[in-house]
């Protein structure tokens, strides 16, 4: 099954590593997630002071959540990436991570540096919004 979303290119901006925007057509059915956590399956944090292990886990984490929502990472129509870091080197390194993981399906994504994120030892924080051919 095709996924519902349509990523948008802007080939007027600036070359980049995601599409600039997407839609979902009338009737679609969107699905808003939960920050995916880099949480082990005991609820301790998954790999502290690694930020890509951690964003590693959080896709696991945002994949099995978009599974029981009957959809998958190309139904994903937006992320914002949070990184509990200044460095920009941290960032990048969660980034490439998710980024990777998404392939082809580029979704637009805002990745952004913040002071802390809810769990101990937690770096790396994904939210998401995905749509799906309306029920």
């Amino acid at each position: 099954m095709s996924s519902a979303v349509q990523l948008i290119r802007a080939p007027a901006l600036a070359d980049a590593p995601y599409a600039y925007a997407a839609t979902a057509p009338a009737g679609s059915r969107f699905i808003f997630l939960a920050g995916a956590c880099p949480l082990n399956d005991d609820g301790t944090t998954a790999a502290p002071g690694d930020y890509a292990a951690q964003a590693a886990r959080c896709v696991q984490t945002l994949e099995a959540a978009l599974d029981v929502a009957g959809a998958d990472l190309t139904d994903v129509i937006s992320t914002r990436v949070l990184v509990a870091s200044s460095a920009q080197a941290d960032l990048v390194t969660a980034w490439d991570v998710v980024h990777a993981a998404f392939g082809d399906h580029d979704v637009p994504s805002t990745l952004l540096g913040v002071t802390v994120l809810g769990y101990d030892d937690q770096l790396v924080e994904i939210e998401a919004i995905a749509a799906v051919a309306g029920e």
